[in-house]
């Protein structure tokens, strides 16, 4: 009889033990290692994993769709408990969708909302509201711009939503203001070289402008550098996402404006709803992270808020 329970003991013991070594793995997916906003998410996520206990894996999907989709499925075949993806096209996510929740495996879309009008139970997004990024950032610049003057725009990829909503907001706070014109709307693609690229190109054909928008800030950073190449001090730029880059470009005043898109709050937010699906929790399935203007009065605030 006790041979029976010093056994039975023993058994227990074992199955504890396994249990705590059983790590819920969690994997990641996103559109580009590129993006530099993206590099901060990453961290930010990174060190929750670890802080929670959970083993994570990113995959670099290098802005393709189909490799994205692979790796998706790969995650699945290696049966993680939980996948979350920054989606390299918001309009060509259903067949993630639709893996992940054939599979049964808890699926969050960070940063980018799909374009799907609803998602099924067992998905959930972890975003910041575009829109009202667009509006911040061009109502500062009407503001400073006394409502008259000529303006660029430096869009990120076309493909994705992020574009089209700050896009989107900048043009709602445009329709105020019959003074101010667009006259120039270019593709960067989220990137530094590019914007400064395009905004030489406009200075060099002669384009007269007073502000550049920016849908993010390395395109503005790009857009800034290449101002200052030009000797023009005078022309107003304004980025998106408050990445540490860009609270060091606003407090040099290379930009004039940025607008806090909050990276560990999205990282951390959707790890967060990762692991409650997980334990069959309930989540909201939309999370809105907010926006905050960045200026040059208030930009030591966000030098601490978005330290790596």
């Amino acid at each position: 009889m006790h041979i029976k329970k010093r056994l039975a003991a023993a058994a227990l013991s074992l199955i504890a033990s396994t249990g705590a070594l059983a790590e819920l793995k969690v994997g990641a997916v996103m559109a580009s290692f590129d993006d530099n906003y993206l590099t901060y998410v990453r961290e930010h996520m990174a060190a929750k994993a670890k802080s929670d206990g959970v083993q994570l894996q990113f995959e670099d999907s290098r802005n393709d769709v189909v490799k994205q989709l692979s790796q998706v499925e790969s995650f699945i075949s290696q049966k993680v408990d939980a996948i979350v993806v920054h989606p390299v096209d918001t309009a060509a996510t259903r067949s993630i969708t639709e893996a992940a929740v054939k599979a049964g495996i808890p699926l969050v879309y960070i940063n980018r909302k799909p374009d799907d009008a609803k998602l099924p139970p067992g998905v959930v997004t972890v975003t910041s509201d575009d829109i009202e990024a667009g509006r911040l950032q061009m109502q500062f610049m009407a503001d400073r711009m006394d409502g008259k003057g000529r303006i660029g725009i430096l869009l990120g990829d076309l493909a994705n939503n992020s574009t089209r909503g700050r896009t989107q907001g900048i043009k709602e706070v445009l329709a105020k203001y019959p003074g101010i014109t667009v006259v120039e709307e270019q593709t960067g693609l989220w990137l530094r070289d590019k914007g400064m690229d395009l905004t030489s190109n406009w200075l060099l054909a002669g384009q007269q402008l007073n502000a550049i928008l920016s849908n993010n800030d390395e395109m503005g950073i790009g857009a800034a550098m290449a101002l200052r190449q030009a000797g023009r001090k005078d022309v107003l730029v304004g980025g998106s996402d408050g990445t540490p880059d860009g609270i060091a470009a606003v407090k040099r005043g290379l930009l004039a404006v940025s607008v806090f898109q909050d990276a560990k709050g999205q990282a951390e937010g959707s790890l967060d709803a990762a692991l409650k699906m997980i334990a069959k929790q309930p989540v909201d399935q939309h999370l809105l992270i907010p926006y905050r203007l960045i200026t040059a009065d208030n930009v030591a605030e966000f030098q601490v808020a978005n330290k790596r």
